[in-house]
């Protein structure tokens, strides 16, 4: 699938999200409850300076 993400608004936020995502999954792996990945993704996101509030 060769997708044109040219159209997106914030693409260097959203790629770093994305990282952040698959670091996190890479590192804990499969099994956990959404909020462990939620909570790791929140230390994540701080360390990146990356402003977000947890659900």
């Amino acid at each position: 699938m060769d997708t044109d993400y040219r159209h997106i608004k914030f693409k260097d936020l959203t790629e770093k999200i994305i990282e952040i995502f698959f670091k996190v999954y890479n590192k804990l792996g499969y099994g956990f409850l959404e909020k462990v990945y939620e909570n790791a993704m929140m230390i994540e996101f701080k360390k990146e300076g990356i402003h977000a509030v947890s659900q």
